[in-house]
């Protein structure tokens, strides 16, 4: 499925197929978010009456909002994590960071733009192959100006790939 908001039918749908007998709201939201990438609201209120539970709306939006793996909103398309302890500084991580946000249009712990997030992270433990970083979860080292692009790059037309 893609990360494209659900209709009313599909999150009702999506709700019938995971609020099973006996399933737990935890052990539901964990599957919807892993089949559609996050918990849509649409789904909030099917899933409060499908569990027949003592719950409302707000008390099933209060445990997606309350617990940080839940995301109401579909994820980012590319996440980039790039070490900023003195061993990567020392490698060139600042001059880095800058190309990075200006390539991506966004900035490192501020939010983000065009469907990337930019985060600081401080060690991977990879200080002799420094700058490193990680992009959707794949570590990468002695990362220059030029690789970045080309792993930014990939990282778009493989997401893009999956989501189409």
């Amino acid at each position: 499925m893609t990360h494209a908001q659900l209709s009313v039918a599909a999150s009702e749908e999506l709700v019938r197929r995971h609020a099973v007998q006996g399933a737990t709201l935890m052990s539901v939201l964990h599957a919807i978010q892993d089949e559609v990438g996050h918990v849509p609201e649409s789904a909030v209120a099917p899933l409060a009456r499908a569990l027949s539970l003592s719950l409302s709306r707000v008390e099933v939006h209060g445990v997606i909002t309350y617990y940080h793996h839940f995301r109401s909103a579909p994820p980012v398309r590319v996440t980039v994590q790039l070490c900023r302890t003195e061993a990567c500084r020392s490698m060139g991580t600042e001059a880095l960071k800058d190309h990075i946000e200006a390539h991506t249009g966004c900035t490192f712990d501020n939010g983000h733009a065009e469907n990337t997030e930019l985060e600081s992270v401080f060690c991977f433990g990879q200080c002799a192959l420094s700058p490193s970083m990680m992009i959707n979860g794949e570590l990468h080292a002695r990362v220059t100006p030029a690789k970045f692009d080309r792993l930014y790059a990939a990282a778009q037309t493989k997401v893009a790939e999956v989501t189409a």
